[in-house]
């Protein structure tokens, strides 16, 4: 009787079988697929029968799963003695069209549906290995576990990496917990546009307005696109209440977070760091066009993304950020604006309240999609609008590169100056993430790439171009139609020895406030002035702001 069995008093051969006395080998080298498929089978037909859930044990070992996928039954669970201690490693050297994931039920492959679902399932305690999955062409099937319609399922306690799709790649979850899930390097032949590619990637709306789902305390790194996602599946399903992300790390990834069509989502406590697009994104990405609505993110770290913080397109509203800390993003801290698909009406009731929002290299805030009813209060802003050093160029004997550097000795920029902007080498670009007066770092080309370049390292001496910086840099910039706002009671200001945020709010030509409530902020101490209005208001009350004169 394995220890695990023991602890729940569970007789082995009825309910816990042990996978080593039941055709598993677990030896790294004997294909153990078919002999799992055999013992999920029989289990299965057990659970059919009588309605009591098994569980296979799987010892210490390295289970080598070639070739095929096992598609999974109702009350069957797997779970082993911890990852790196049990490992399955999943390979298709017979038939490289394979995807071959660990366990797969889908709609399209097996009939999955509402009245053909799991139950009663638990995934624990050990690795997937993906990275001997070789494919002639992305498949979006060849993930570590790729399970649909599942109820009362438990994902606990796994390291999921290397896959060539998603990693954990399961949808329409019930009454369901993902945690403690690692996974990194997932989606290593994804794209970046591909379907799927993440770490943990969940569809959603296939149980209807309500999907019980929470995911917490897992980790994502270098992922292909998301770190962790929720996607609607269609786009006449209802957005789903329901689910929950607490606590979770997402670490260079293309997105760290992204809700791409629930409702309510909420996400909370979580640190969304180094992401290549956005820490945080809602938007119409999804494959249904539609973006999630109703969501809260609060109390979270949004910090050294390589673009923007949060990235907010095309969702009707209404979303509320509260409590987070949005800093150090090569890009805009939060932005709104307009994807070119998904719903195109202004967005209603946006919410940014009590955040602290400093040291992003644009704008603090960016609107640049119409907004009606928005509220920001209580936020504090401060020295934003780091990437202020002019365009610049070099070559020659002071020039060099490795896989994610350029030096120039002869440079004297100022420190994060050119955080963001887009380097360009000949004909390959690379995105600066930092600099110091003399060294630009740069991202990698792809999520846990190893170099910033497409090709070859340049060569030492080889000409590059660095862009101006934009000409204003506000802590809150409105570059779109806004009605109805409430800017109430934050402080904008930049305490630098080197100011870089021009001016706390910032009307440009294309932005517009009719009716907007600007009362009691404090705009004192930007580079500039408290307000530039290059739009003049159009009805409402701005009063308070500072040393600048009311309008009511």
């Amino acid at each position: 009787m394995s220890g695990l069995a023991h602890a729940l008093r569970l007789p082995p051969d009825e309910l816990v079988r042990d996978a080593r006395r039941y055709g598993l080998r677990g030896d790294g080298v004997t294909n153990d697929q078919p002999a799992l498929a055999a013992l999920v089978s029989e289990l299965g037909d057990a659970y059919a029968a009588d309605g009591q859930p098994r569980m296979i044990w799987c010892p210490p070992g390295v289970y080598a799963i070639q070739d095929a996928g096992t598609a999974w039954r109702s009350g069957v669970s797997l779970v082993g003695a911890g990852p790196g201690i049990t490992r399955f490693v999943l390979g298709n050297p017979g038939n490289r069209a394979e995807p071959v994931p660990l366990a797969h039920f889908t709609s399209e492959q097996h009939g999955a549906g509402r009245d053909n679902h799991l139950a009663d399932c638990v995934f624990a305690g050990f690795e997937i290995d993906g990275s001997g999955v070789a494919l002639t062409r992305y498949d979006h099937r060849a993930k570590g576990l790729g399970l649909q319609y599942v109820l009362r399922g438990r994902f606990q306690d796994l390291y999921i990496h290397d896959t060539a799709a998603t990693g954990l790649g399961c949808d329409f979850l019930q009454d369901t917990v993902i945690s403690g899930v690692v996974a990194n390097g997932c989606g290593r032949l994804d794209n970046g546009s591909d379907l799927g590619g993440a770490g943990i990637g969940v569809g959603i709306g296939g149980w209807g307005t309500s999907e019980r789902l929470c995911i917490t305390a897992c980790t994502t790194v270098g992922n292909g696109t998301n770190g962790i996602f929720v996607e609607l599946q269609k786009d006449w399903w209802p957005r789903p209440r329901g689910i929950r992300i607490v606590g979770c790390h997402a670490e260079g990834n293309r997105f760290g977070i992204s809700d791409w069509g629930a409702d309510g989502l909420v996400v909370s406590a979580c640190t969304m760091l180094g992401n290549l697009e956005a820490g945080f994104d809602v938007s119409a990405l999804s494959r249904a066009g539609v973006a999630g609505r109703g969501g809260i993110v609060a109390d979270c770290v949004i910090d050294g993304n390589v673009r923007d913080g949060i990235s907010v397109g095309n969702t009707p509203g209404p979303y509320a950020i509260r409590g987070n800390r949005i800093s150090g993003n090569g890009g805009y801290g939060y932005r709104e604006h307009n994807l070119g698909r998904g719903y195109q009406e202004p967005a209603l009731d946006i919410v940014l309240d009590g955040n602290e929002i400093w040291g992003n290299s644009l704008d603090g805030v960016r609107v640049d999609r119409a907004l009606t009813d928005a509220a920001l209060v209580g936020n504090r802003i401060r020295n934003n609008g780091r990437r202020m050093e002019p365009a610049a160029s070099g070559a020659g004997p002071s020039v060099a590169y490795t896989a994610t550097t350029l030096v120039d000795t002869t440079a004297d920029w100022a420190p994060d100056g050119h955080r963001g902007k887009l380097l360009r080498v000949g004909e390959r670009t690379a995105v600066v993430t930092a600099n110091t007066a003399t060294v630009l770092t740069l991202a990698p080309v792809r999520p846990g790439a190893p170099t910033a370049w497409s090709g070859p390292v340049p060569a030492p001496g080889t000409g590059y171009r660095l862009p101006a910086a934009p000409e204003v840099r506000a802590g809150i910039a409105i570059a779109a139609p806004v009605d109805s706002a409430t800017i109430r009671a934050n402080r904008i200001w930049d305490n630098q020895h080197e100011k870089t945020q021009d001016h706390g709010i910032w009307i440009n030509d294309r932005g517009r406030c009719v009716g907007c409530r600007v009362v009691d902020n404090e705009l004192a101490g930007n580079a500039g002035s408290a307000l530039r209005l290059d739009t003049a208001p159009v009805g409402g009350r701005w009063a308070g702001n500072g040393d600048e004169p009311d309008r009511v």
